[in-house]
């Protein structure tokens, strides 16, 4: 199947994705550890059935060193012995902040505790930006049918540098 549209071949488009790739930069540079905006990327992208995004983030990960065993068992974190337990606060977060119909108040407050054990405010505030930002992504690529699988490590950075 072939993409609907071409988002960032279309003049305004493109002007949109510049501004939301500069969000995405400014993420990058935050206090949240890089692993760990890759792995809340990794699942929130998983959930939401975006092949695009499953496909950027794990291979940025790789190319950053993370594992394959960690980005292999990612979609199951609670069951792995895998993930510190900041990361493991993180994924709940991260979760939470996506199945917002499944569950009528978002994220518990058992999960914000848990974040805030683990996140001081810079990094808390970077943890939510970045749950909104790649569910936001998500929905862009799914709904013109990005698909994944030709994503090459850089290419999103390369594209609006």
């Amino acid at each position: 199947m072939e993409p609907r549209f071409h988002l960032f071949e279309n003049e305004f488009g493109a002007k949109f994705a510049k501004r939301f790739a500069n969000t995405g930069m400014l993420l990058q540079k935050s206090a949240l550890p890089a692993a760990t905006q890759e792995l809340v990327a990794l699942r929130t992208s998983q959930i939401n059935g975006c092949g695009w995004c499953v496909d950027v983030h794990t291979k940025e990960a790789a190319a950053a060193g993370e594992s394959a065993a960690r980005l292999h068992l990612v979609a199951a974190w609670r069951e792995t012995t895998v993930f510190t337990e900041a990361e493991r606060a993180a994924l709940a977060f991260a979760e939470e902040g996506t199945r917002l119909a499944d569950d009528h108040q978002g994220v518990s407050d058992e999960t914000w505790a848990r974040v805030r054990e683990h996140y001081d405010d810079d990094r808390i505030a970077a943890l939510v930006a970045l749950t909104a930002l790649i569910n936001a992504a998500n929905r862009l690529a799914v709904t013109v049918h990005q698909k994944g699988g030709s994503y090459e490590v850089g290419m999103l950075a390369a594209a609006f540098s």
